[in-house]
């Protein structure tokens, strides 16, 4: 075996010689197919008797190195020692006075990371127009020269710098006409336009969670022979501030603020004089602590609030000496204490048709507690393209404090008691997101 591990390197030598290497390494050797046999390893020769000569390699001087020696060697051996690291091929078709050629040629390069200092062996490319020339390099025990490395290395930008503020714009409008000329069945001509805008800042960053949110409603209908009509009118701001213990928890420890308003006077019949609701009449402002149950992947949201503060302001004079929206008769404002539960979730049940939900639940603890005023909005988006889009929203409320004012036969105002109040508005248009 240490014979065989001397002729290794010596066919590491001689390959090595004149050898001009640019993108490979190209030896030819020579064999002579009846010296040397019967010195290696009888695994991998013939079994054919072949006349010993044991002091070849003991014979080999470094200046003979010039012109070498041929030596014989097994097809088996050599692939075994150099296959897992060159392309070796023995053209038979070239010969000279000592045996064939081979043509050896290698597989791998060496890389040696430049941080971890590791050694790995990577396959020689097709393209050599990248690279260049350095200093030699051995694999195992396979040496070389003119190995070839990598010039340049073109980075990628590994961290992503995160966004801890989300925005949302929405600016649309909404338009619903009806016309007849001559139409048998007759009815009235008619058009209505909605106006809607929306803007909100949610920063979400490990702990804290704060969203703020602001929206606005106007329409306006005008028929034929009957004037302009108020369809919607509605101010919402609100803003929620959250801070939950680690960043595997949904419970965020939350204070909330919100306030509702609208923007023109609005008449029980279009006909009226005397308005049944004002700017600022009625306002309501919640504000209160609790727990919000945040699942952000999910789009939805519980908010708990034990102590909620609601306040109901009603600012025209008039309005006030009425007692209107739960005040007392010539007071401007109303103030209870009491729990409010809160839910939003948003999802898209189908490709293009989206839903959004908000539900909102409170009782007063002194006044009638279990009495609930209940306010829900239950939208769907059906996206026709970027610009166009078509909507449908309901919204209902329940308060035990609006009473329901009626005009009698003979023209008299009657207040009866509470009831549910409910709108629906269904319309096509353009919306607009920035």
């Amino acid at each position: 075996m240490i014979r065989t591990i001397k002729i290794c390197f010596f066919l590491l030598v001689v390959s090595t010689v004149n050898a001009q290497v640019k993108d490979s390494v190209k030896v030819a050797v020579a064999i002579d197919t009846m010296a040397l046999v019967q010195s290696l390893d009888s695994s991998f020769i013939s079994t054919k008797d072949y006349p010993r000569n044991d002091g070849v390699l003991d014979s080999i001087q470094v200046d003979s190195l010039a012109k070498p020696k041929m030596i014989s060697i097994e097809r088996a051996l050599l692939d075994s020692l150099l296959r897992p690291y060159y392309h070796i091929e023995i053209d038979s078709s070239k010969t000279n006075a000592y045996g064939r050629d081979i043509i050896i040629t290698p597989k791998y390069r060496m890389v040696i990371d430049e941080y971890s200092l590791d050694t790995m062996y990577v396959p020689i490319p097709k393209k050599i127009e990248y690279f260049s020339k350095m200093k030699t390099y051995g694999i195992d025990t396979i040496g070389f020269s003119n190995a070839i490395e990598l010039v340049s290395i073109k980075r990628t930008k590994e961290v992503v710098v995160p966004v801890w503020w989300k925005h949302k714009n929405s600016i649309g409008f909404d338009l619903n006409e009806v016309a007849f000329v001559n139409w048998n069945a007759g009815g009235v001509n008619s058009i209505s336009g909605l106006f809607k805008v929306e803007f909100a800042r949610l920063y979400e960053k490990l702990y804290t969670l704060w969203n703020n949110e602001v929206s606005a409603r106007y329409g306006l209908n005008n028929q034929q022979n009957t004037g302009l009509i108020k369809t919607d009118d509605e101010i919402r701001i609100a803003s929620s501030f959250g801070y939950r213990k680690d960043t595997v928890s949904n419970w965020y420890y939350t204070a909330q603020v919100s306030f509702r308003t609208q923007f023109t006077d609005g008449y029980n019949e279009p006909d009226d004089e005397d308005p049944i609701s004002r700017f600022f009449a009625p306002a309501y402002f919640h504000l209160g602590v609790g727990g919000r149950y945040n699942l952000r992947e999910e789009l939805f949201s519980i908010y708990m609030s034990p102590l909620t503060l609601k306040s109901t302001y009603v600012l025209d004079e008039k309005l006030s000496n009425e007692g209107a929206f739960g005040v007392k008769p010539g007071e401007r404002s109303r103030h209870e204490l009491g729990v409010l539960i809160q839910t939003k979730w948003e999802k898209e049940i189908f490709k293009n048709v989206a839903m959004v939900n908000n539900l909102d639940l409170y009782s007063d603890y002194i006044n009638e507690f279990g009495n609930i005023d209940v306010d829900w909005i239950l939208s769907f988006q059906f996206k026709i393209n970027k610009l166009f889009q078509a909507s449908f929203r309901s919204h209902l409320i329940y308060d035990d404090d609006i009473k329901i004012k009626e005009t009698n036969e003979d023209g008299e105002v009657i207040t009866s008691g509470a009831r549910v109040q409910l709108k629906q508005q269904l319309g096509i248009g353009i919306i607009y997101n920035f």
